[in-house]
Formats: structure tokens, sequence, C-alpha cells
């Protein structure tokens, strides 16, 4: 399998603290971006949408 493509929100802090996220799959997956070794959350599509919905 390869690796995802990630990216950042164009809204992130200059110094590019931020989450990650990339699409995979059936989902969303989302990383921390000053320590992407360290672990990564998978949401289902479904699951992600309510969480943007929740934070606007």
């Amino acid at each position: 399998m390869s690796e995802p493509r990630w990216f950042k929100s164009s809204h992130s802090a200059n110094n590019g603290s931020c989450v990650e996220v990339a699409f995979a799959g059936d989902g969303v997956l989302a990383r921390d971006s000053k320590d992407p070794a360290a672990g990564r959350l998978s949401f289902p599509f479904a699951a992600w949408a309510r969480l943007l919905r929740s934070t606007r």
C-alpha cells in the first residue's frame, strides 16, 4: 500500500503547526503535523463530515 497524500489547511499557523489530513480508501486519516510518526486517527467519511459540521 502506498503512503497517503497528506495536506494541511490553508489556514494553518505560520509555523505550520496543525493537523494534516489524507483521504484513504473509505475514510479520512488525521495526524499531528509536528510529529507525523506519532500515529494517525482514522475516520469514516460520515464521521469526518459530522466532526467538521460540529466545529463550524
